[in-house]
């Protein structure tokens, strides 16, 4: 009984030391003002290194890499198509079926920003009606489209 009860405090302080040497690697995060979506109670008042696992459990700002210009340009350049959900924490789009103006198809959408660069290779859209996909090259013309206005956001915030 004795043994049981000594083993079963070495394994608690053995795992007490483990969570507690953690906090002991460095961090080394990039910080970007331009790429990140804080949220969160305290969103941009506190600057949280992560620096425990604890951490994770906090109720802090949450940190996001996707690019805010091509974000907000994918809402505003296909805004005939009702969002049906919109996810910065994965950095996906997705609309409902709509008719652009002056358009007879139906189309939607679901977009995807995979990387905090205004970059094409961080656009993805996948277009489709009713029938079927879209061709590639009314969906090439729609990225080229949210692209040109990421890009006019941009020199509008005056970051070019």
């Amino acid at each position: 009984m004795i043994h049981l009860r000594l083993r079963t405090a070495i394994l608690v302080l053995l795992c007490a030391g483990l969570v507690a040497s953690c906090s002991a690697f460095g961090n080394t995060k990039l910080r970007e003002s331009a790429y990140e979506i804080e949220s969160g109670p305290d969103a941009g008042s506190a600057v949280d290194d992560g620096s425990s696992l604890l951490d994770i459990f906090r109720d802090g700002g949450a940190k996001v890499k996707v690019n805010r210009y091509l974000w907000n340009a994918a809402l505003q350049t296909l805004d005939f198509l009702p969002v049906q959900s919109a996810d910065p924490f994965t950095g996906v789009i997705t609309t409902g079926y709509g008719r652009p103006p002056g358009g007879g198809r139906a189309y939607r959408a679901t977009i995807l920003i995979s990387d905090p660069a205004l970059d094409a290779r961080s656009l993805n859209v996948a277009l489709q009606t009713q029938s079927g996909p879209v061709s590639a090259g009314t969906q090439r013309a729609v990225e080229d489209a949210i692209l040109a206005r990421a890009r006019q956001l941009r020199v509008q915030a005056g970051k070019y």
